[in-house]
């Protein structure tokens, strides 16, 4: 039997005690299996004879014992997730009567989903295209509002809605050529080639502006990585605990009590932060302590964000020289901690080293902490985003296809320029069709659909 098309079953609820379990079923088969251990408390009653959005009171029994009372839900095709006909038995939400249930659907003949299972089928159905498949797993995964609202915009279509037509200009661009080609007594392509650029041009600026998108998609779905960074005993620990709000990592009067990354998550005004506390940066000859400085440089490398923390109490040393050089063109924020202190280095001083903004504050008495909120959200978010009407990419898949469409855009442009011949500029053009169907999941690879897909939660 087909994988594609057989019956499937599946725990589509977290795997924990909770209030309400469910247990899907998709597939030919979904409403016969269901109707084999499911006694509707009208005795006469047969989920085959239900209405398609329906729902029916009774209890799931196997082998003569009652598992549990349910509600049982039938979705008849195409009008369902999958597209196929489903069944949802809702029961308690205990783990091992969920089991017993699942177990139960199996030995009728249905056979356990794969992860992603539910959402593929309803790809391979027509029910969704690829690029709306995927917003399925970034909303379930989705760790704040904007991502949130990125990933429904993208369910609803939107990005679907702008990549279908570009298409459909593309193609109207390839077939005029083809037409006047082939039928050059009726249709001229005399002057053709520079309205085509136009065309071309127009395309590749929207190409390129939902590529460069996926940086602050990336930033809304996966949140900024931010590394905070200073001397031992500048406060960081200090800080990361203000920031998290709670105390996640020890603070103490001796430098050098945190000796390796320490990684929290905030939600920061709706901004997702994935904090990162290091160990002090400084010349050492302990080797344990020299592990916890090269993975804190090797943390600033890798981040969005880095916060720099200045011990305002102590002069600058070469150490602090060292972290100036580190953060030089880089995405940063110096912290002129310990304000509650006597100051030996002025926001002044400090600002004349660092091509970065300088904030005063007192992470011991939580002082300073807005302003250093309110600077994030200056250099990360900017307005509010209308996900109705603008389209984000979060999706890595995305972002290189739509390079390779700019990329075979520019050859078309190159290629007028050159005053190649029209039936070469197709070529090209196609290229582009074929970039910006892939998204779509039009001529994906069967392997990149099950990797997809293998990426989902069980159950979904």
């Amino acid at each position: 039997m087909d994988r594609n098309t057989d019956t499937i079953a599946a725990i589509a609820t977290a795997m924990s005690a909770s209030g309400i379990g469910i247990i899907r079923i998709s597939g030919e088969d979904a409403i016969e299996i269901a109707d084999r251990i499911f006694r509707s408390k009208r005795n006469d009653f047969k989920l085959s004879e239900a209405p398609t959005h329906t729902i029916h009171y009774g209890v799931i029994e196997d082998q003569e014992s009652v598992l549990d009372e349910v509600l049982v839900s039938v979705m008849r095709a195409p009008h369902s997730y999958t597209a196929e006909d489903t069944v949802e038995i809702n029961c308690h939400g205990g783990v091992f009567v969920m089991k017993r249930i699942l177990d139960a659907v199996i030995r009728q003949g249905a056979r356990p989903a794969e992860p992603g299972e539910f959402t593929k089928r309803a790809f391979l159905n027509g029910r969704m295209d690829l690029s709306q498949a995927e917003a399925v797993a970034d909303l379930i995964s989705s760790k704040n509002e904007y991502a949130m609202k990125s990933s429904v915009s993208q369910l609803g279509g939107a990005l679907s809605a702008k990549i279908q037509k570009l298409r459909k200009d593309l193609l109207y661009q390839i077939a005029y050529i083809e037409s006047a080609l082939d039928d050059p007594e009726h249709i001229s392509l005399d002057g053709y080639a520079q309205s085509l650029r136009r065309v071309v041009c127009q395309m590749r600026t929207e190409v390129s502006d939902l590529a460069a998108s996926f940086e602050n998609g990336k930033i809304l779905s996966e949140g900024i990585r931010t590394v905070i960074l200073g001397k031992p005993n500048a406060g960081k620990s200090s800080l990361m605990n203000v920031l998290v709000g709670e105390e996640k990592s020890i603070v103490t009067d001796i430098a050098g009590t945190t000796r390796d990354v320490l990684e929290e998550q905030v939600s920061l005004h709706g901004i997702y932060l994935h904090i990162i506390d290091t160990a002090g940066i400084h010349e050492t000859e302990d080797k344990v302590e020299k592990i916890g400085v090269f993975r804190a440089r090797k943390a600033a490398e890798d981040a969005d964000l880095i916060i720099y923390v200045v011990d305002g109490s102590q002069p600058l040393d070469e150490n602090d020289e060292a972290i100036i050089r580190l953060i030089e063109n880089r995405q940063a924020i110096v912290l002129l901690n310990k304000s509650d202190l006597e100051v030996l280095v002025t926001e002044e001083e400090l600002a004349e080293k660092v091509n970065h903004s300088v904030l005063a504050i007192s992470a011991k008495e939580e002082t300073g902490i807005d302003r250093l909120e309110q600077e994030i959200m200056n250099l990360f978010y900017t307005g509010n985003i209308d996900f109705n009407d603008q389209v984000v990419i979060t999706n890595v898949r995305h972002r290189n296809l739509l390079e390779k469409a700019m990329e075979s855009l520019d050859l078309v442009v190159e290629g007028i320029d050159r005053q190649m011949p029209e039936d070469f500029l197709t070529i090209d053009l196609m290229d582009v069709y074929e970039y910006l169907g892939a998204i779509l999941g039009e001529e994906v690879e069967d392997d990149l659909i099950n990797e997809i897909f293998s990426r989902f939660c069980m159950g979904k």
